[in-house]
């Protein structure tokens, strides 16, 4: 292709979901059709693939593969984790320039918004006329000004519908069992597996989330109030729960009976991908209520993200759109933005899709509001409405 024309990249960025490459297709197809740029490229592996010019041209994709590709779970392009300072990003302004790419779309969650405000500004101070978009995408749905996120409600379907058939289960051979969701700050995925209740006993007993502190004895006293009652307890929990001083539970847990904590690369302790909280928690439950108890806990860490075959259809549409609509605001002259979502209707249900400044968003995080959590252990029907129409129809069930 000439790269006499202005020309686009765009990259995804940190963990992948089930729609993250509708919004990819979104932001391909849009372009194709306004003519934005003259050539299209996709950044492998995010920013270190636009460090390394480890491009691949997409300029022509066809209609029925971009409609494969949207279908698809995960980020076809690759990801990263890299969180590149100024210097970072001088290096990948670098390889734009070579290229003549004036515009940048970089599908993700605060960093990734924070990332485009940085290589934005080191490009005008370079006199480079590079627009940078961000392009929302992130399970835990923590980005502010957004009513939510492209991948949360995939990913809470997953939730709600794994707490169903996960609590049928507990119902049928009772005991305790814990089921511990992503969500280190923002405790919007735990809160959805309360969508898996229902008029069969399905459904948590009780919800733990990080906009609440912690308390180990009232978390006890929880569990041993719901079975002694119904002779077994369903609990949803945040990876991300802390006690009064912020120190997270799973943190003081692993000190308590191993000793040891777990540190990603960035020095959090390491939450996801590890079962360390549940079998601390379970460990605990048999200590103080019996050890003959049956006590069982899962970790659904990553599986929760790209589920296939657990997709929400508003989820999908609104991924996709958001895409298109990042491209639109290129194409309407803005130098940057990032698209939000903003609820106008909840009957019927509607959204639009409002670009504002990065810096606005970028490295912000958005948390449960109080009003949505009852008593430390349980969300309200205030939730509910909100989540419902983001998740879609859940399975039917019967009993006898």
């Amino acid at each position: 292709m000439s790269q006499s024309a202005q020309n686009a990249v765009i990259a995804q960025s940190g963990g992948p979901t089930v729609v993250i490459n509708a919004s990819l297709v979104g932001v391909i197809e849009a372009i194709q059709e306004t003519g934005l740029a003259g050539s299209i490229y996709g950044a492998r592996h995010a920013v270190r693939g636009m460090l390394e010019d480890d491009l691949v041209d997409l300029t022509d994709l066809p209609g029925d593969q971009l409609e494969q590709i949207a279908a698809t779970p995960g980020a076809t392009l690759g990801s990263s984790r890299d969180k590149p300072d100024e210097e970072y990003c001088k290096k990948i302004f670098q390889q734009l320039a070579k290229r003549d790419i004036r515009y940048f779309f970089y599908i993700g969650g605060n960093d990734s918004a924070d990332t485009c405000r940085i290589v934005s500004e080191v490009a005008a101070a370079a006199g480079h006329d590079l627009k940078a978009f961000h392009v929302p995408k992130t399970i835990d749905n923590d980005l502010v000004l957004n009513d939510h996120t492209p991948g949360f409600g995939s990913a809470a379907r997953f939730v709600a519908c794994a707490l169903i058939g996960d609590s049928l289960d507990n119902k049928a051979l009772p005991g305790i069992k814990i089921d511990v969701i992503m969500g280190r700050h923002a405790g919007f995925l735990t809160a959805a597996s309360a969508l898996a209740r229902s008029e069969h006993g399905t459904g948590p007993h009780l919800i733990y989330l990080p906009e609440s502190v912690f308390e180990v004895e009232q978390f006890i006293a929880d569990v041993d109030r719901v079975y002694s009652a119904m002779g077994r307890c369903m609990i949803a929990v945040s990876e991300g729960i802390h006690d009064q001083s912020g120190t997270a539970i799973a943190q003081s847990l692993a000190e308590q009976f191993s000793g040891e904590v777990e540190r990603d690369a960035h020095g959090n302790v390491q939450l996801s991908g590890s079962g360390a909280l549940g079998d601390h928690l379970a460990r605990l439950i048999r200590e103080r209520l019996g050890h003959k108890l049956r006590v069982r806990a899962d970790t659904f860490g990553y599986l929760q993200r790209s589920f296939a075959g657990c997709v929400s259809k508003v989820d999908a549409e609104e991924a996709r759109a958001s895409g298109r609509h990042a491209v639109l605001a290129a194409a309407d002259g803005l130098a940057g933005a990032s698209l939000t979502l903003r609820r106008v209707s909840d009957s019927p249900y509607q959204v639009e899709y409002v670009p504002v400044p990065l810096a606005e968003v970028a490295g912000k995080t958005r948390t449960m509001p109080p009003s949505w959590i009852e008593g430390g252990c349980d969300v309200n029907s205030e939730f509910i409405e909100y989540i419902t129409p983001l998740v879609g129809p859940l399975p039917q069930l019967g009993s006898i």
